[in-house]
């Protein structure tokens, strides 16, 4: 039997899946969950695209949103910007 493994970025088609997926893990994962999401987010979208619109290059960028990766926050906020979302925090219930 041969074993794959999924890739998440395949499955992101369109703004709203991405949407979706980004939220759900920003309201019940980790730091790490969340710098592994931002990279299959950067994957589906393309690489290339969200390192020109964050000024970083592709290496860098994929360093940065690797597993076990410590990327500094400013580099989160110019990967979240890129993928054209802002964090917004609204009040729980």
């Amino acid at each position: 039997m041969i074993a794959t493994k999924c890739n998440i970025s395949d499955y992101l088609e369109d703004d709203e899946m991405i949407q979706e997926y980004l939220n759900s893990i920003l309201e019940e994962g980790d730091s790490k969950e969340i710098i592994v999401a931002l990279g299959h987010i950067a994957k589906a979208i393309g690489m290339s695209k969200i390192a020109e619109q964050t000024g970083m290059s592709r290496p860098s960028l994929y360093k940065a949103l690797s597993e076990n990766s410590k990327p500094q926050f400013d580099t989160i906020l110019k990967v979240l910007r890129a993928v054209g979302n802002n964090l917004k925090v609204k009040a729980s219930a």
